[in-house]
């Protein structure tokens, strides 16, 4: 996967860190029986992150194929954006 800049993909790798620390908290949560109305309040918060994630990917990859598309007078990465927005709709 390319991300471009490098910051962009420092700052999803630092995003996915915290991602799977909250993960971890929510799997001791669960094993410590904790309540389930904290328990979902994370996993909210994890859903969230995670579509975060997925918008910063897509606007890079859209970015990539809009100037791809601009350089070689392309549709084919303008329907490759439709696809992957579909995708991550989806999700």
């Amino acid at each position: 996967m390319e991300l471009g800049q490098e910051e962009t993909k420092q700052a999803v790798v630092r995003r996915l860190r915290r991602i799977e620390g909250q993960v971890r908290g929510i799997q001791k949560m669960i094993e410590d029986e904790k309540d389930c109305r904290e328990i979902l309040t994370q996993v909210a918060a994890v859903k969230s992150a995670i579509n975060q994630v997925g918008l910063i990917v897509f606007e890079n990859h859209a970015q990539q194929c809009i100037a791809k598309a601009f350089h070689e007078n392309s549709e084919d990465a303008f329907h490759e954006i439709v696809e992957m927005m579909g995708k991550l709709i989806k999700s």
